[in-house]
């Protein structure tokens, strides 16, 4: 698994250019996944769910479905967010980094073989 740059949700609020409440308002919705982890168990989400578009950063759009895909296969978050992290053979990398590259529709075929 790749290195993986970890942000405490007033950290991920503040490259996203949001509130803190507005990245738990995502969380409670299902938009995004996060795990306690560290010293402090704090809240954290990886930074790679962050992604530029036309210069304004954004959640990597196609996320909240892909979370819908592993939730329905029952899986928690911190499955969810092991999964997306762990490199897959099938893509030659990560889901998150295919996802990242626009391979939505790959990374979702081999999630719903989890089902």
């Amino acid at each position: 698994m790749a290195h993986t740059e970890w942000l405490t949700v007033p950290d991920f609020a503040d490259r996203l250019g949001v509130t803190a409440s507005d990245v738990r308002e995502l969380l409670r919705e299902g938009a995004l996944v996060s795990v306690r982890r560290g010293e402090r168990n704090t809240v954290q989400l990886p930074a790679d769910f962050i992604v530029d578009v036309e210069g304004a950063p954004h959640v990597l759009g196609t996320l909240r479905g892909t979370l819908t895909v592993l939730r329905d296969a029952h899986m928690s978050d911190e499955a969810a967010l092991d999964w997306l992290l762990a490199d897959e053979p099938e893509l030659g990398c990560s889901p998150l980094a295919a996802l990242r590259a626009g391979q939505r529709a790959p990374v979702r075929r081999i999630a719903q073989t989890l089902l």
